[in-house]
């Protein structure tokens, strides 16, 4: 494989009480993101809130402001509002669906959802009357109930959990117990600090979202393997060097593979941000994110906690 450095000498492990620091922060503040996931008090999409989403064409364009005089013209208010002009859409989102509605709760899903397509025939309503001689074509109407919603934002974070214990089952028969727990931490940090970059900056929390953070833990986990495959193949021949020498040297092996592999992704997801439009903007976001914290847990997350957890010492490899 193409070398685009030279194979280095780096003490990464001599720097491991500064990463950890670092590491502290985001994991906090990517803690403090889900408990405000699991309260609804984040800046949750329509998929985990519950709400209306109405995206429409117009034949002749129209401001955001305008759209929002529209309708607040007609009594709805705090309406999400994104707009892609050069196709002349707007996309109209209002949150907690129930907010906008009686306040007599349904009697049944079919009532509920009574309640809803009326709030959605209202919105077109209104725009239709605030734009008398401008055509408005409907391109789709998203309706999900406070309930629904709920219960996406539950089964969301039991899924990052369950693929979390999945990667300590797989790394702990493929490796050891204390390398499946490395890569179960340096998992858990790379999701907790992608999630804590977008509450921090009021980015909205979607399924988007969790898709790109399920994705970035698999790719986490892909990088992290090839380090720890390495260290694995270097216990074999080097039965009385240190632990930390031996990580040192191992991870010093594969950093160019690593960061031609990172580099790879990351163009990938650059031009994704660029190019692929609003739907995919948050996802490539929190990709580039991904494959940048992803790569520094491998080497100062993943590895440390092996050591921490070996001691400084030479270690047996069983063999199979």
């Amino acid at each position: 494989m193409i070398e685009i450095i030279k194979r280095t000498n780096i003490d990464f492990m001599g720097r491991r009480y500064i990463a950890f620091i670092v590491s502290g922060v985001l994991s906090l503040v990517g803690i403090l993101a889900v408990v405000a996931i699991a309260r609804g008090t984040a800046n949750l999409g329509i998929d985990f809130a519950g709400g209306t989403a109405v995206q429409v064409k117009f034949d002749n364009g129209v401001t955001l402001h305008q759209v929002r005089t529209a309708l607040e013209g007609n009594g709805i208010k705090g309406a999400d509002l994104q707009d892609f002009p050069s196709a002349k859409k707007v996309l109209i989102v209002l949150k907690k669906a129930g907010e906008h509605t009686s306040s007599t709760s349904p009697a049944s899903p079919t009532e509920a959802a009574s309640v809803e397509k009326g709030l959605s025939d209202k919105v077109i309503e209104a725009l239709t009357k605030g734009f008398p001689g401008n055509k408005i074509t409907v391109d789709s109407i998203s309706e999900i109930g406070p309930k629904v919603g709920k219960r996406l934002r539950v089964d969301a974070l039991w899924a990052v959990i369950a693929s979390t214990v999945g990667i300590i089952i797989y790394v702990g028969w493929r490796f050891q117990l204390s390398f499946s727990l490395g890569a179960a931490v340096a998992t858990f940090h790379d999701v907790l600090a992608v999630l804590g970059f977008f509450y921090i900056t009021g980015l909205e929390i979607n399924l988007i979202l969790l898709t790109a953070l399920l994705t970035i833990a698999g790719y986490s986990l892909t990088d992290t393997v090839v380090v720890f495959d390495r260290i694995r193949e270097n216990m074999r021949v080097l039965l009385k060097e240190t632990i930390d020498s031996l990580i040192n040297r191992s991870i010093n092996e594969v950093l160019s593979r690593t960061l031609i592999t990172s580099l790879t992704v990351l163009m990938a997801s650059i031009a994704l941000f660029i190019f692929g439009g609003e739907v995919l903007h948050d996802f490539a976001l929190a990709m580039i994110l991904g494959v940048l914290v992803g790569t520094y847990s491998s080497v100062f997350v993943a590895s440390p906690v092996v050591l921490l957890w070996s001691g400084n010492k030479p270690l047996i490899k069983k063999q199979h």
